[in-house]
């Protein structure tokens, strides 16, 4: 049997090195090292391969049509404005916050909203779909193009949205997915970056719209590699306090858009509710 090799990995930039280092030499964070088998080589290479069996080809740049695909307006003209329109079929976003501030709420309400311009394959690794479902009650999100899939093995989902061919899929969150090829922990630097590039070959293949739930560090920034940050197109960030009912939604990075804009929410018993106009928030208290 052949001997299991190991290397060590940054879990703040991806960084690998073959022994362990208390300081990353190419971030300079100290001791974010943690220790991961090897992959054996294989000759079977993944490509970039549709759901309907088409394959990436090369094409001149002046033959490639150029035509501006519409977005997807939701009916959160905040989150629209922050996405800088709308959604953009066929890219990722990353949603990042603390636990409990209201990420999948959030993505709960949007998914419902959606199902009524597509399909929409909601995938919890977090939560059962009856849990999933009290929630969705409460907020009084339901539509018969709206699914659930409680699964954490990557091989299963993507069979799902093969035989399902969603518009739009919801991965909540990406720490609990699972490479099942991959030998090393759930929510580890491999797992984490195998499971981001498989949702990205699916997701511009394809054409779905892949969002991301991503939890953060108590440093404030997204668990895992910054390699995750780079491979999406959107990095959302949902900022509050869980003992107050407001909620603010920025971007830190927007391929389709600027990141100098901001959604303000507020938190009440039936959901995420828009402020449309924040400054009266303000003017209450003087």
């Amino acid at each position: 049997m052949a001997k299991v090799k190991t290397q060590f990995i940054c879990s703040n930039c991806g960084f690998v090195s073959a022994r362990y280092l208390g300081r990353c030499s190419n971030c300079g964070e100290w001791g974010t090292f943690v220790e991961e088998k090897i992959q054996p080589d294989t000759n079977d290479r993944k490509s970039r391969v549709s759901l309907d069996g088409r394959s990436a080809k090369v094409e001149k740049i002046n033959e490639v049509t150029s035509e501006s695909t519409p977005r997807v307006a939701t009916k959160l003209q905040e989150l629209n404005r922050v996405l800088g329109g709308g959604v953009v079929p066929g890219s990722m976003v990353l949603i990042g916050g603390d636990p409990g501030i209201g990420k999948s709420t959030l993505l709960l309400q949007v998914s419902g909203q959606l199902a009524h311009q597509g399909r929409v394959l909601y995938v919890t690794g977090e939560e059962s779909a009856q849990q999933v479902k009290l929630r969705a009650d409460r907020l009084g999100v339901g539509n018969d193009e709206f699914y659930l899939y409680p699964e954490t093995d990557m091989v299963a989902i993507k069979k799902q949205i093969d035989e399902l061919s969603p518009d739009f899929v919801v991965i909540d969150s990406v720490q609990t997915m699972q490479e099942p090829d991959v030998q090393s922990a759930i929510g580890s630097v491999s797992q984490i970056r195998e499971v981001t590039a498989d949702l990205l070959q699916i997701a511009k293949t394809n054409n779905i719209t892949v969002f991301i739930v991503g939890h953060v560090t108590k440093e404030g920034a997204i668990a895992g590699p910054k390699i995750l940050e780079h491979m999406v197109d959107t990095v959302l960030y949902f900022e509050g306090d869980s003992n107050y009912k407001y909620r603010i939604l920025r971007a830190v990075k927007n391929r389709f858009g600027a990141t100098n804009e901001l959604g303000i929410f507020e938190m009440r018993n039936g959901g995420l509710q828009e402020v449309k106009n924040p400054s009266e928030i303000f003017w209450k208290n003087v």
